[in-house]
């Protein structure tokens, strides 16, 4: 067996994430194997082992760390002031899913790991402070769209974006829907929840 380093090294340490978050996203938390993940860096098992004790803790470094990712842009899309509200839903979609077709477990990672452990996104707090909901309170004030309760309407463009990737492997391993299909599903679903939350918004 090779002798484990003295001091953690950060090259290798980010080779192994680099590695893991490559295997993970193309084949799913389940299907990688630690052994996979340490091929994939070029390094052995133990040393693997030595800088994450299990696939467990590494899954969960990576995802925290796409997760602070993602939340930053968010957070920068619901605070620009230079766009107005429908061009926001549109960017807020386009972020959602494209974050999502490359982080397809992140939904049913962030789920189990908010209830073992809680949510520490403050997702909400971010929400309600954002220039984006004073957009939506301000057009509802002035009557350019319907009556609705801003959160409402952030749970619309987040559950329309987020179910098909909760349900994917249903979807793929029941009704035969290949990867390949999946994906053109959301790229197609990335030009449609746009029209479906104006028509949420518009005015009767």
């Amino acid at each position: 067996m090779a002798a484990k380093p003295k001091s953690k090294d950060s090259t290798t340490e980010e080779r192994i994430r680099v590695a893991a978050r490559k295997l993970f996203t193309r084949h799913g938390y389940d299907a990688v194997k630690t052994r996979d993940i340490a091929a994939e860096s070029g390094i052995n098992l133990a040393l693997l082992n030595y800088y994450f004790k299990s696939k467990e803790k590494l899954f969960e470094k990576i995802m925290q760390e796409n997760m602070k990712e993602f939340m930053q842009g968010v957070s920068g899309i619901m605070n620009d002031e230079q766009t107005n509200l429908e061009s926001k839903i549109k960017r807020l979609v386009e972020y959602y899913l494209d974050m999502l077709m490359s982080n397809p477990d992140m939904p049913l990672f962030v789920l189990s790991h908010a209830k073992k452990k809680g949510s520490k996104l403050n997702f909400r707090e971010t929400f309600a402070q954002s220039h984006f909901m004073k957009q939506i309170q301000q057009a509802v004030k002035e009557g350019k769209i319907a009556p609705i309760n801003p959160l409402n309407l952030m749970l619309n463009i987040v559950g329309l974006s987020i179910f098909p990737f909760i349900g994917r492997h249903i979807f793929q391993n029941e009704k035969g829907i290949t990867e390949d299909a999946f994906i053109a599903l959301m790229a197609e679903r990335k030009k449609m929840i746009p029209g479906w939350i104006d028509a949420i918004l518009r005015k009767k």
